[in-house]
């Protein structure tokens, strides 16, 4: 195991000595000793990044169990998220093992297992019940599947792992809204040696699953020859993950960047996702024997940085660009919660815009200052006026928290050629205060630009605290009105 380096930063003052006869200085240098014992990525062990480390998400897996307040375990008290592993092998909670300061996610091979009475559609190889394969031959294996009960946006996401030497996958990847990142899918000993992954290369996808969710998803991937058995022995692999570039990483080399400037909106990774570790039967790379099993893939540590941020809304920065939902994390993340679903619930809510403002706003796709959409108010022709008094989106009810205090509220605004609206209101919830960015009519036109205003409270959020956006016919010309879009709300304390 890697061990925590501990980094020393040694500041020198001088120390001024005046003689009282030729005037020399003399300089003793004091030594100022501070430790930074937090663990750093491995392609970056100076912390040159401003790197801080999630606690909340990472785990050096010690003790004698999984840590379930951080972990979801796959069949664990019966409970399965989203599905029970890649038939015909099925996720069983008893292979999640952790011993000797590592995870161990097992494959087995368990003739008396009670698999469950079903079957799991693959998109690649048709439907398969679990502990049976497709043609009707028993296959009776049980692996392991756990992912982070938190999700989180923008980071570097890193563990120090080895598979299994057999023909299981080890898989490092995660998934949000309308999205995936496998950051690596290794096999140990696939019998189909000319396959998409060999005992000895890497393969790193991103999928896009905004629906359509159908094949193909996939927007990219990288495969890599990396000369040496992924089963032989432990090796650091890392994903740098920014708002519009990953970068992936093993044993602290950088061996792939990939750019939003290269994908346009097929970059898709705008909104938080949770990282999971689990083994898969692909069956295009030859099923498992029973002589092989039992193998684990193990991992030493996971841990996840990402960078501090003066913007209070950050870690819902994609709800405030209008990529997605935001998370009521603290009411549970459904079981039945597909990364295509854009169904509100407790746990996941979106914008919405009222009958009679549909008209007239909606979420831009392919028009954005960062991400993929913004919100538009798509204006109106020189036969039409604004049928409502005022167009609103709102955010859903207890999605602002703020202290009482001063603030400034900032958003990046597109203004079409034409008359144009001379002012959007911003207006807070639970206590009531309208913002106001006005004289927009004096604004520069079909470029992102800022607009800003200072705010007070004396008390914080309530309960039902929200921003709605407000766009009012006083403010508009009766006919003839150009488009706006609008991105990228943040929040600053003063």
């Amino acid at each position: 195991m890697i061990q925590f380096k501990k980094y020393t930063f040694i500041a020198l003052f001088g120390l001024l000595v005046l003689a009282n006869v030729s005037c020399a200085q003399n300089k003793s240098a004091v030594k100022v000793k501070t430790e930074i014992t937090s663990p750093m990525p491995f392609s970056d062990q100076q912390n040159e990044g401003g790197w801080v480390l999630n606690e909340a998400l990472s785990d050096e897996f010690k003790g004698t169990e999984i840590d379930t307040v951080k972990w979801f375990v796959e069949g664990l008290n019966d409970k399965y998220y989203i599905w029970k592993g890649r038939a015909p092998s099925q996720f069983v909670a008893k292979n999640v093992i952790v011993e000797n300061d590592k995870l161990k996610l097992r494959t087995a091979w368990e003739p008396d297992y009670p698999f469950i009475k079903e079957s799991y559609a693959d998109g690649n190889m048709g439907s398969s019940q679990y502990g049976i394969y497709k043609d009707g031959t028993p296959m009776p294996v049980t692996t392991a599947g756990v992912l982070t009960n938190k999700r989180f946006l923008y980071g570097y996401m890193e563990v120090k792992s080895k598979v299994g030497n057999a023909a299981i996958t080890g898989a490092f990847w995660a998934i949000g809204h309308e999205q995936e990142l496998d950051i690596y899918e290794l096999m140990g000993n696939p019998k189909n040696k000319k396959g998409n992954i060999r005992e000895d290369s890497y393969l790193a996808t991103a999928h896009d699953w905004s629906p359509p969710a159908q094949r193909p998803t996939k927007i990219f991937n990288h495969e890599l020859d990396l000369g040496f058995r992924t089963a032989d022995d432990f090796h650091v692999y890392g994903a740098e993950w920014g708002e519009d570039y990953l970068k992936l990483f093993i044993d602290g080399k950088m061996i792939r960047h990939f750019t939003q400037d290269e994908l346009g909106t097929s970059f898709v990774l705008n909104n938080p996702m949770e990282i999971w570790l689990d083994s898969e039967i692909f069956f295009w790379l030859g099923l498992p024997h029973k002589e092989e099993l039992p193998v684990d893939f193990e991992i030493e540590y996971m841990r996840v940085w990402q960078k501090p941020s003066d913007n209070l809304l950050a870690e819902d920065a994609a709800f405030y660009g209008f990529e997605g939902p935001i998370l009521f994390e603290e009411n549970g993340r459904p079981l039945t919660l597909l990364p295509e679903s854009s169904v509100p619930d407790e746990y996941q809510k979106f914008w919405t815009i009222d009958g009679g403002s549909e008209k007239y706003l909606s979420i831009a796709y392919g028009d954005y200052y960062k991400g993929v959409n913004s919100l538009e108010f798509a204006g109106f022709s020189k036969t039409e006026s604004l049928e409502v008094k005022k167009a609103v989106a709102m955010a859903p009810e207890g999605s602002l928290e703020l202290e009482a205090g001063e603030f400034t509220i900032s958003a990046k605004v597109w203004l079409d050629q034409g008359v144009i609206a001379d002012k959007i209101h911003l207006v807070l919830q639970d206590p009531e205060l309208e913002v106001t960015f006005g004289d927009l009519r004096k604004l520069p036109r079909r470029e992102w630009i800022t607009v800003e205003s200072t705010i007070s409270r004396t008390v914080a959020s309530g309960e039902k605290d929200a921003i709605a956006i407000e766009i009012r016919k006083e403010d508009l010309p009766k006919t003839r009105a150009a488009k706006l879009l609008i991105d990228n709300i943040v929040i600053k304390k003063k």
